[in-house]
């Protein structure tokens, strides 16, 4: 056999062992991708996402666009040859796949944790919104969750409203922690709460709950490493009751990132005019029920997602601007925010032409 033939030949088979090595190698990584993205002040399904009745509402324009990202599912692989190529694309973003499932966390397990997050970000959007337009909203601390095995499973369960501990008024979520850990593993504790089912149907009948029960518990150690810290295994939360309605219908997403711009599109819709003046802005980032903007992940995606529908602008919380800096897709202007006011005044700006001041993100 000729020598340029027989090296072609081995040249051949030796691609041939690579690219088959390639696929079946399976790599311990995960793929983020540019998710769907939707206008919080549109339809979605042939429905509106956002609903809101018992309060007048103002006619919208433009879009404020939420933003998500697609992941690889907790039961794939990738192969040698999908991780390399994800790696080169620019649209795509390959991460350890301890990063998005930790610990062996399955996608079960991912999903609810995605959908709790999900619902306490609408919540938390409604809050923000409506605090800024000074609306009252009533508020009270809750169990969020109970977990399993604990002292506290099967005497107190989520949505209970916690009155007291230990006969002091309870104010805030924290005051919970603060209460139960003045005492020693071993000693019992004394829970005043209006039991989940009174409290939903004193808010159906729009009253309020006044069938109050003590609960008595005994607490036990952490297993986080501190033997004297007590506990009884329960997370404190924060529940609210609105002045009117307000829906939010978004199936299919979790996590809690649309925050920001379900509070904007709540606020667009309860006062007049329009806060885009018919602009394409999308964004991201959590919020709280004071109007803070938190970080998330995968800002790279969510900026060519919305580029790629045709946004303008992208509001990007203040902790991802420098991530997000470094690879901005042609045509998207970030604009950094903090807090839903940050958020209210640049869309001012986006929408009177004057832009020149908006907040930018650099790469520092």
């Amino acid at each position: 056999m000729p020598r340029r033939t027989a090296t072609l030949l081995a040249s051949t088979l030796m691609l041939i062992t690579l690219l088959c090595a390639g696929v079946f190698i399976r790599v311990p990584y995960s793929e983020l991708s540019p998710g769907p993205t939707v206008n919080t002040l549109g339809d979605h399904d042939g429905e509106p996402v956002l609903q809101i009745s018992g309060r007048k509402t103002y006619a919208t324009t433009g879009h404020l666009n939420m933003t998500t990202v697609r992941v690889t599912s907790a039961g794939y692989r990738m192969n040698l040859i999908e991780a390399v190529t994800g790696w080169l694309a620019h649209d795509s973003k390959i991460v350890p796949y301890d990063t998005l499932y930790p610990n062996g966390k399955t996608e079960e397990e991912s999903t609810q944790e995605n959908a709790e997050e999900f619902s306490q970000s609408q919540e938390s959007a409604k809050v923000a919104a409506l605090e800024e337009l000074r609306v009252p909203v009533q508020s009270w601390v809750i169990v969020a969750t109970v977990l399993k095995g604990s002292p506290a499973e099967g005497a107190l369960h989520a949505g209970d409203v916690i009155k007291a501990v230990d006969g002091t008024t309870i104010k805030e979520t924290t005051d919970v922690a603060k209460l139960v850990t003045k005492h020693k593993a071993g000693e019992k504790v004394v829970f005043t709460i209006v039991p989940a089912a009174e409290q939903a149907a004193a808010e159906k009948a729009h009253r309020a709950a006044t069938k109050t029960r003590d609960v008595t518990i005994t607490t036990t150690r952490s297993d986080d490493g501190e033997p004297e810290r007590a506990i009884v295994g329960i997370s404190a939360g924060t529940d609210h009751t609105f002045p009117f309605t307000i829906d939010i219908k978004l199936a299919d997403v979790g996590g809690p990132s649309a925050g920001l711009m379900f509070a904007l599109g709540i606020y667009d819709k309860l006062t007049p005019g329009s806060l885009t003046g018919g602009k394409f802005v999308a964004g991201t980032g959590t919020i709280d029920d004071d109007g803070k903007v938190g970080p998330i992940g995968g800002i790279e995606m969510k900026t060519v997602g919305a580029r790629d529908k045709g946004a303008q602008y992208f509001l990007t919380p203040a902790d991802n601007c420098a991530a997000a800096a470094k690879d901005v897709p042609d045509g998207l202007r970030l604009v950094k925010v903090a807090t839903i006011g940050d958020a209210l005044n640049a869309l001012k700006d986006i929408r009177s032409g004057d832009t020149g001041d908006l907040p930018k993100c650099s790469t520092k």
